[in-house]
């Protein structure tokens, strides 16, 4: 009883800090729920939208060039495309997030530095490990630290639209995340098996790979599937500057107030996210859990 009081005391504080930075925040930016009504017109819009949800298209709505493909493989284009970006993307983000969430982890060092070894080995574990991981750490802070989009930004404006500009910009702020969580969960692995190698006489290689890393897999393959989803949608959001995914596809029925062809693409959108949560789940069941 005594001990909950303090925790209970200690989670009022929070909910009111929050609630009072709540308040100061919409107070700075001069928040007021009636800027949510629409404007004048706006109404009208935003209910012709929403009045094609159960209606949407299943032929173009405007005048396409000869030769065009109907909707529907238009469709499936656009989500091949959104797919292949994501994969690519995703593939670069979980290679380099693999090597700089073991080297932002601590685990792999951390527990040698006041071993015995060589002169070289004392060296390498007390001077050079920490530094390692001090730069991995600063390196994978200011990668996560710029969204997606402005990295696209970036890029397009240095070099200009092209598919590996969409492929980068998503590799490097997704990296930069998985690298974080991958070393967080390698940090946080139970030690148990840690602890019986080394006192059997393992290695510090033999400790981390055969100790520490089985035991923060399972979780490693689950975050990285959902990131895989994540990367799916920013793929799609990318599509908003101009590369060929589904958003472009979205952006330029919208703008030509083509509102069913909007929701037949928003419909291709989530059949594709819930596809590959389906895909990712059945994986993580087989092989993780």
């Amino acid at each position: 009883m005594g001990a909950d009081a303090p925790r209970g005391a200690r989670r009022r504080w929070v909910l009111l800090a929050i609630t009072v930075a709540a308040v100061l925040a919409a107070l700075t930016l001069k928040a007021s729920l009636g800027d949510l009504v629409p404007q004048r017109g706006g109404a009208e819009l935003v209910l012709r939208f929403f009045a094609r949800a159960l209606s949407p298209a299943f032929r173009h709505e405007g005048e396409v060039p000869e030769g065009t493909p109907s909707l529907f493989f238009s469709a499936l284009a656009a989500m091949r495309r959104t797919l292949v970006f994501g994969v690519a993307a995703m593939s670069l983000a979980l290679a380099g997030g693999v090597v700089l969430g073991f080297l932002g982890s601590s685990a792999w060092w951390s527990g040698a530095r006041a071993g015995g070894g060589s002169a070289w080995s004392r060296f390498l574990y007390r001077a050079i490990a920490p530094s390692v991981w001090g730069a991995a750490r600063v390196l994978i802070v200011g990668m996560r630290s710029v969204h997606e989009l402005l990295w696209a930004v970036l890029f397009l404006a240095a070099l200009g639209l092209n598919n590996v500009t969409a492929v980068v910009a998503i590799a490097i702020p997704y990296t930069g995340t998985l690298a974080k969580v991958f070393s967080e969960m390698i940090d946080e692995a139970p030690r148990d098996a840690a602890h019986a190698l080394r006192a059997a006489g393992a290695s510090h290689v033999q400790v981390f790979a055969l100790g520490l890393l089985p035991r923060a897999l399972p979780d490693m393959c689950a975050y990285a599937f959902y990131r895989f989803e994540c990367a799916i949608r920013s793929s799609a959001v990318l599509g908003f500057f101009g590369f060929p995914t589904l958003g472009y596809s979205i952006s330029a029925s919208f703008e030509n107030l083509h509102f069913g062809e909007v929701w037949t693409y928003l419909y291709a959108l989530c059949v594709l996210v819930v596809g590959v949560e389906l895909w990712s789940g059945a994986l993580r069941r087989r092989f993780v859990a």
